[in-house]
């Protein structure tokens, strides 16, 4: 009797868990989406291999040194070779390997846009340091996939001169690739961006794409161009591809 009392306890609770089901799973944070996101891009690749790239005729490099990220920028003039180094926040312009003297204001113009470039080439990586702030506005379909929508912001210590601006990331929620990106910026007399990524490719471990870029009337919300991007609402503004991409284990010095 008892026996038979304890097999029916034991079915009723295989029902009971059956009925339940598995409990649901944890959703992530906008955090974890990042982390996922630079992981599948190439994650400790980025600290362990030097990279090269062509852009509109300039040459980049980067590569770490002393735990600092060294983002480089070359190009060739008539009358010879310039080359703009940023490390550590600090810039340096070289003419033919001779340091050349700039005002702080020339600087801090060359330095933010050898930064720019470097930044976007080498996304999502850098999107976990320290200044960076990461909020999940939600799940969106876009062009068919769903994706999550996380807005991404900057603390003035830290964030650079461009603290300021502010980026939307929609991450696929099977790759956790960063399909499309907005920003919205506040040098020479600001603006909006959106960005759709496009030839995806993987070098030396890491992930690398290119974007078309879309412009924006002034004014509307930065978190709200992905309804009009699929409305058919944005005008191409131009093409973001890097050439000539190279991927070395080590440094360049």
């Amino acid at each position: 009797m008892k026996k038979t009392v304890m097999l029916m306890c034991a079915a009723g609770l295989v029902a009971m868990l059956s009925q339940c089901g598995e409990a649901p799973e944890k959703p992530l944070t906008a955090d974890e989406i990042v982390i996922r996101s630079i992981d599948s891009a190439g994650g400790q690749a980025y600290l362990e291999n030097a990279i090269a790239f062509r852009f509109r005729n300039r040459a980049y490099r980067y590569h770490r040194e002393a735990g600092q990220r060294v983002y480089e920028r070359e190009t060739q003039t008539d009358s010879g070779v310039i080359t703009d180094i940023l490390q550590g926040g600090a810039f340096t312009r070289l003419f033919d390997s001779t340091a050349v003297a700039l005002p702080d204001s020339l600087q801090q113009r060359y330095g933010n846009s050898v930064n720019s470039v470097h930044y976007f080439a080498y996304l999502p990586y850098g999107l976990n340091d320290a200044a960076v702030n990461r909020e999940l506005l939600g799940k969106v379909a876009l062009k068919g996939q769903e994706y999550y929508k996380v807005r991404v912001t900057f603390d003035q210590q830290g964030g650079g001169e461009d603290f300021e601006d502010v980026f939307v990331y929609w991450f696929n929620t099977q790759s956790f690739n960063p399909d499309y990106l907005a920003y919205e910026y506040h040098t020479n007399g600001g603006g909006l961006r959106f960005r759709e990524a496009y030839n995806t490719r993987r070098i030396g471990g890491i992930r690398f794409q290119d974007y078309i870029n879309y412009k924006a009337e002034v004014g509307l919300p930065v978190a709200g161009l992905d309804s009009i991007y699929d409305a058919g609402g944005l005008e191409e503004l131009s093409r973001i591809e890097l050439e000539e991409v190279t991927v070395t284990p080590g440094s360049y010095n």
